[in-house]
């Protein structure tokens, strides 16, 4: 069953000219969502990987999950003031202004082996934030992993030219 075919795409959302590629149809399908965690699992099997961080919100929904086929701990990323203990932040750029996210200080250890998770990489700004903490750990990012990429957004290239490698399930054209 191709991942691809498991995402609803809701046109002019959030705003005119904008396909968005919805993944709660992907994550509601019991065998769909089976297939999207096996797959990572699998290709990130014999990797070494000692860390799953993934970026709130959805990041968590398959992080989480790979983290524990995986056999290893899970690191959530959230958005600024959700984390109680001490945390280091990133800002990064929206369309329309800034945002922050966070992880503890304390979540990774040095030289760990580190996979990142989200759903979608789309423009890549929340995503290459989320590398950015990673190293600012001193974590080895072993690749950027998600259901779906938007490949005529840049995203991926945008990560890749920061030295990371990408992975992701499917992909759609446009926005």
């Amino acid at each position: 069953m191709p991942i691809a075919s498991l995402i609803r795409t809701i046109p002019d959302h959030p705003k005119q000219g904008i396909m968005f590629r919805d993944i709660t149809t992907l994550l509601k399908d019991a065998v769909g969502l089976r297939i999207a965690v096996n797959e990572f699992v699998n290709r990130y099997s014999g990797m070494r990987i000692q860390k799953v961080a993934g970026i709130e919100s959805r990041g968590f929904i398959l992080g989480a999950p790979i983290a524990y086929m995986l056999g290893v701990g899970f690191v959530p990323i959230r958005k600024k003031g959700k984390l109680p203990s001490q945390t280091i932040s990133q800002e990064y750029d929206l369309e329309y202004g800034t945002d922050v996210i966070e992880v503890h200080t304390d979540a990774i250890n040095k030289g760990e082996r580190v996979l990142l998770v989200d759903d979608l990489i789309a423009t890549g700004g929340t995503a290459a934030a989320a590398v950015r903490l990673l190293l600012a750990l001193e974590a080895e990012v072993v690749e950027c992993g998600f259901a779906v990429d938007l490949p005529d957004l840049g995203g991926r290239q945008r990560l890749q030219s920061m030295g990371q490698s990408v992975f992701a399930l499917c992909e759609f054209d446009g926005h």
